[in-house]
């Protein structure tokens, strides 16, 4: 029986702007999912966010699958819903945020899939002091032959391999690579490996909204660049309902305005700070922005409505 009990604290990643390409490293994709930790013990499986919180509820679908885990085994990894050959994160946030009536319906029709990166615990032993490359090896040989939904992550210690990810891999929904120590130990609660990110967009703060708080149709952006907040592209019918359960938590009083390109000046409702959003940013007769995804602030657990996680948790990210 494993010695480790949620709420587990993980390790995270400090963002870098370049390939690390120095010895003794090893190269991960980044799914673009949600954090999660599952543990089998005592006869069942429990699953954790980043944040601590216990979402078992919300995800039958890999309880079940992480119940076939031999027992005192722990795994860190990312939670990814692959839709038309490629991850959907908004998807997998309404996942997160579905409540244990809805939870089984969401499963059949957005079927989880877990991307395992990490071994915690095997047998009840605690692997976390041991060198990745050992934890990596006994990983691919306790969840490989299992299958889907649980597989490893893919890993190379190939620079070049790495780099080949890197251009190739996002039009998976692979959002970038996370570099390790081959000879690191697993450090719970802290940024200990490297996280580098491929992408084209932008974030911009949302300021606020047009629509109704249950049907938003674009979000107000302040865009880095841009002298005046933006409204944006219609919302795609996923990002519509994602921010249709993220808006009423953050709306605040008051009306502004701002310019919509080819519909001159419209109202739209505010929201407190600390929503941001990443856009493609484009430039026309006017400044466009198309919104590609919702970004929570760190502090911000999505699936508890209203609250804030002061522990460290937030967006369930690498």
């Amino acid at each position: 029986m494993s010695t480790l009990r949620p709420p587990l604290r993980v390790a995270t990643a400090e963002p870098v702007a370049t390939l690390p390409r120095e010895a003794g490293l090893a190269y991960e994709p980044k799914f673009d999912g949600h954090r999660m930790v599952l543990f089998a013990a005592d006869g069942r499986a429990v699953l954790q966010a980043r944040s601590g919180r216990i979402v078992t509820a919300a995800f039958p679908d890999l309880e079940r699958a992480a119940a076939e885990l031999p027992q005192g085994t722990v795994l860190d990894g990312e939670v990814v819903v692959w839709r038309d050959g490629r991850t959907d994160f908004a998807a997998v946030q309404r996942r997160a945020a579905a409540t244990p009536g809805r939870a089984p319906a969401l499963a059949r029709a957005l079927p989880a899939s877990y991307a395992a990166f990490d071994l915690l615990a095997e047998g009840g032993e605690d692997l976390r002091p041991l060198p990745y490359g050992r934890r990596r090896a006994r990983l691919v040989a306790l969840v490989g032959p299992l299958g889907p939904p649980i597989q490893p992550v893919p890993m190379t210690r190939d620079p070049g391999e790495a780099q080949t990810w890197l251009e190739t891999l996002p039009a998976l929904g692979v959002e970038g690579l996370v570099v390790k120590r081959w000879d690191q130990p697993y450090r719970s609660g802290a940024r200990a490996w490297r996280k580098l990110r491929r992408t084209t967009g932008r974030d911009a703060a949302v300021l606020g909204f047009t629509g109704r708080p249950e049907h938003p149709s674009a979000l107000v952006l302040a865009v880095p660049g841009e002298a005046a907040p933006l409204v944006s592209r219609p919302l795609t019918p996923a990002l519509r309902a994602q921010a249709a359960a993220l808006l009423p938590r953050w709306t605040a009083p008051g009306t502004g305005t701002a310019v919509a390109p080819g519909r001159g000046e419209i109202g739209y409702r505010p929201l407190s700070p600390g929503l941001t959003a990443e856009v493609e940013a484009g430039t026309a007769r006017h400044p466009v922005a198309t919104v590609r995804r919702l970004r929570l602030p760190e502090e911000f657990d999505p699936g508890v409505p209203g609250e804030r996680d002061p522990g460290g948790g937030g967006t369930n990210k690498v």
